[in-house]
């Protein structure tokens, strides 16, 4: 588990306790290449759809903005 910057005894510890503090969390991310991230439950589905790539119409201030990936 070196690259996630844990040991595999402190990683087992977490997936079976579960629990961890943050540190612990942005460490397994970053190993993993990720972020962790906090999303706010009114923007989730928001998040969701821009992420799976279908486009997700947002609202910035009063304007309304139309995205697409792909």
């Amino acid at each position: 588990m070196l690259r996630v910057g844990v040991s595999r005894q402190q990683y087992q510890r977490l997936e079976s306790k579960g629990n961890p503090r943050l540190n612990t969390l942005e460490l397994v991310a970053n190993g993993l290449n990720s972020e962790a991230m906090l999303i706010p439950k009114e923007k989730l589905e928001a998040v969701s759809t821009l992420l799976e790539g279908r486009g997700v119409d947002l609202f910035v201030g009063e304007t309304r903005v139309e995205t697409k990936l792909g």
